[in-house]
């Protein structure tokens, strides 16, 4: 698999996916250890829990973008005899701990704010105390944007989750503000409560990007645009008039290896089916850096008009079943007295296989001197 290249942000400059994202990182790491320093001092002096917590968080988030940076690193190892698909997972595995750390940063600080509503602490706050926190909420927005867009960009759910964190970071910075604010004005101190409620909102968030990274990990329906665009690929060869049965496994962010059926004429040779099965294959590699394993031939009558009229008739009763998506893979052998093809019945059906026996007992009564070889097949790659 060839490594992705991104278009830099200066002209004519290109730079790998793997560079961004640990150039990203290490700015992350920077501003989080800096932001962690300042707030921890300025928390110590007043005595704000919540701003000590605010800190404590910052190295967290310091941490997440250094696994995020030795995630890349082991993902971007060579494929081996043990590993021939390569390390691309590792990714999934780095977004995975990160969203632990982010939930355990979020538990240990509900124990200290519910200590401190138990033995509560009046914090002491300064004009400077306020500037710094007000700086660190604007930094912190700058950030989630800048890691976040990255990871889109790139396509790193490791960034993407350490954007979101930062993200919230910024929200909870201001409420530590308002807090300080609200002390200041009335003498309410606030710091052990918002320090729960802060809290919870990064034990949810953990939870939510726990729940995301492991969903990849078990293996998710591929993106609808990308199945399209490879099919669109495929069907741009003109002795191909169907593309089906797309599977593609994933093998980290835009690492896919998959395999598809292609519909072609029944003329064709063995030696023109295996140098057009090759150029399929050469152009979705060059044009979607998709690697299909395997091609899949269905033969398409053209020899036998009755052939023609048959597919058409059972097409049109089959489709006209509620929840079928596709027919495809048809085929008629007079000889043998066959038809074969494969239904797709989506999974919005009540019972799929009570679908696809309604389908096999009606062309069975439409045609009873026909053997039938009926695949109740699965969409893996469209809606």
């Amino acid at each position: 698999m060839k490594k992705t290249e991104i278009q830099g942000e200066e002209a004519g400059t290109s730079l790998s996916r793997d560079k961004i994202i640990v150039r990203t990182s290490i700015t992350g790491i920077a501003a989080n250890v800096l932001l962690a320093a300042f707030k921890a001092v300025v928390g110590a002096i007043s005595g704000s829990i919540a701003i000590v917590l605010d800190a404590v968080n910052n190295i967290s988030d310091a941490a997440s973008s250094l696994i995020t940076i030795i995630g890349t690193k082991l993902a971007s190892r060579e494929p081996d005899k043990k590993h021939p698909f390569g390390y691309g997972r590792v990714e999934y595995l780095s977004a995975m701990i990160i969203s632990v750390i982010v939930l355990y940063a979020g538990i240990t600080s509900l124990v200290e704010s519910v200590k401190k509503i138990i033995e509560p602490e009046t914090p002491d706050y300064s004009a400077v105390t306020l500037i710094i926190v007000a700086a660190a909420v604007l930094v912190k927005i700058f950030l989630g944007r800048y890691v976040k867009k990255t990871g889109e960009r790139v396509n790193s759910d490791s960034l993407i989750n350490s954007g979101k964190d930062a993200v919230l970071d910024s929200v909870i910075s201001a409420s530590t503000l308002v807090a300080a604010v609200i002390f200041l004005l009335t003498g309410l101190s606030l710091e052990a409560w918002l320090g729960a409620v802060i809290s919870v909102i990064i034990i949810k968030s953990g939870i939510e990007m726990l729940r995301e990274t492991l969903s990849e990990i078990l293996g998710e329906r591929a993106d609808i645009s990308l199945a399209k665009e490879i099919k669109k690929t495929v069907l741009s060869f003109p002795e191909v008039s169907g593309a089906y049965d797309l599977v593609l496994h994933n093998y980290g962010p835009d690492n896919y290896n998959g395999s598809i059926h292609i519909e072609v004429p029944d003329t064709l040779s063995a030696a023109e089916l295996d140098e057009l099965i090759r150029a399929v294959t050469t152009k979705v590699y060059l044009e979607q850096n998709v690697i299909l394993t395997a091609i899949g031939v269905y033969s398409l009558n053209t020899k036998d008009e009755k052939a023609v009229g048959m597919r058409n008739e059972i097409s049109s009763l089959v489709l006209s079943k509620e929840h079928v998506l596709q027919m495809h893979g048809f085929y008629v052998n007079e000889e043998k007295k066959t038809i074969r093809f494969d239904v797709i019945v989506s999974f919005d059906a009540k019972d799929r296989r009570a679908v696809y026996d309604e389908i096999c007992s009606e062309v069975a009564a439409l045609y009873p001197d026909y053997s039938l070889e009926i695949v109740l097949d699965t969409d893996f790659s469209e809606s």
